[in-house]
């Protein structure tokens, strides 16, 4: 049993990880420092300009905003300048009314909204947005952690801080994750112990991300969200190829939440580590699993903290943004977590995640968007494959590509690649999508 305090640690990050959010983080991320900034003001901006460093922007561009049919930053912007409430963090637009979306788009008309890539700076996520009305102004800025504000001198000296003690300068995960918030380090052996012998009433919390991602899956099929992937799954043609199977079922209650997600819909997910695509694909395949093997409620609980707590581990060392799309990281969860509730050990659970390192490493983030749910549809079918194959007792070996004898170390190798290998990826990705969009 690990001790009460270390324990303590573990829930307060688990905790401080996995939150609701309403829409794509990011762009809710800018909506919720324009909220702040404005309050700081005091009264209604007359023109906003809102500066974001390359992964925010890539992220934020072509994703709905929940409530509004609209997509992209201009609305997110407006609104939160209007409606928002930074109290409610990353549910900040809640309060969005027919008639305050209408009142956005004539914010939006009058050109009253500047968006600038920020210069000078590594850190991934990062928002500073400048308020002004009359010669009034006022700035606030999140970075770090998607509802992390600091002051703008704050930022200059610990990103100073940084490349004084780093050596090697501001770059990479560590300066995107661990410049603005202190984690408690985590290893895959600490993960599967807590999450197996903690007692249930302690980690019992983390069911509410079943409510939450449960729900968005069943609320996604009363609309039409993005590729309607989710429903696609559940149609005759799908199932005459898929089958009625766990698997079908998997792929499309994790599809489908992810479809109204992205799609704009106003529904709340649970997020992990700052991004709800990676909390529904922690959460719905094995709720999915548990629900048609017939796994008990503590089963259940304990996959799902094994499943959350094993992405927010790798993110860790990968950071809240990067080049590596989230989906791999979840899915990394989602697959020990089925291992789990397979009756899996230590030694399955660690041979699932060098499966999955052996076969999705190098999966490009290109952005938060409505086909995000086949990035997440390959995960989590890649999930189960990696799941079944340990459960065969079977493992990709350290004599294969990045996988190493170590399971810390394969995960470490996996997201070295994400945070500083596939960096010019990033950037040509990026280049990509301004270029496209003028």
């Amino acid at each position: 049993m690990i001790d009460l305090e270390t324990r303590k640690r573990i829930i307060q990050l688990v905790h401080q990880e996995v939150v609701p959010a309403i829409g794509c983080t990011e762009p809710v991320c800018v909506a919720l420092c324009t909220a702040r900034a404005t309050e700081k003001l005091g009264q209604r901006p007359e023109h906003i300009k809102v500066l974001l460093s390359a992964n925010i922007l890539k992220n934020a561009m072509g994703v709905g905003i929940p409530g509004t049919g609209m997509i992209g930053l201009p609305i997110a912007i407006a609104l939160g300048a209007l409606i928002g409430k930074s109290e409610y963090q990353l549910e900040v637009l809640k309060d969005l009314t027919p008639e305050s979306l209408e009142e956005g788009k004539k914010y939006i008309g009058e050109n009253r909204i500047d968006i600038c890539l920020k210069k000078g700076i590594c850190e991934k996520l990062y928002v500073e947005v400048i308020v002004k009305a009359g010669d009034r102004q006022a700035t606030a800025i999140i970075a770090g952690g998607h509802t992390n504000f600091v002051e703008s001198e704050e930022f200059r000296v610990k990103s100073e801080e940084f490349a004084t003690t780093s050596g090697i300068g501001n770059t990479g995960a560590e300066a995107n994750s661990s410049l603005f918030t202190h984690h408690f380090s985590l290893n895959m052996r600490l993960v599967y112990d807590f999450a197996t012998t903690a007692p249930l009433d302690e980690i019992r919390f983390i069911e509410e991300t079943r409510r939450y991602n449960m729900n968005a899956a069943r609320e996604a099929l009363k609309g039409n969200y993005g590729h309607n992937l989710g429903k696609t799954i559940d149609r005759p043609l799908a199932k005459g190829i898929f089958g009625n199977t766990i698997f079908a079922h998997i792929i499309s209650r994790t599809a489908s939440a992810c479809d109204a997600r992205m799609g704009g819909a106003m529904i709340p997910v649970m997020s992990n580590s700052g991004s709800g695509n990676q909390g529904i694909c922690a959460t719905n395949p094995v709720c999915v699993y548990a629900k048609e093997n017939e796994n008990t409620e503590e089963e259940l609980i304990r996959a799902l903290m094994l499943s959350h707590l094993t992405a927010i581990y790798i993110k860790q060392s990968l950071g809240k943004l990067s080049a590596l799309c989230g989906c791999v990281v979840a899915s990394i969860g989602s697959s020990v977590g089925i291992v789990y509730l397979m009756g899996g050990d230590y030694s399955r659970i660690c041979a699932a995640v060098k499966n999955m390192i052996a076969n999705l490493t190098g999966m490009i983030c290109d952005g938060a968007k409505p086909s995000c749910s086949l990035k997440i549809t390959s995960g989590v079918s890649t999930a189960m494959l990696s799941a079944l194959l340990a459960m065969e007792g079977k493992c990709v070996s350290s004599a294969e590509g990045i996988v190493d004898d170590s399971v810390d170390k394969s995960i470490h190798n996996l997201t070295a690649i994400g945070a500083d290998g596939m960096g010019v990826t990033d950037d040509m990705v990026l280049h990509m999508m301004t270029c496209k969009a003028g």
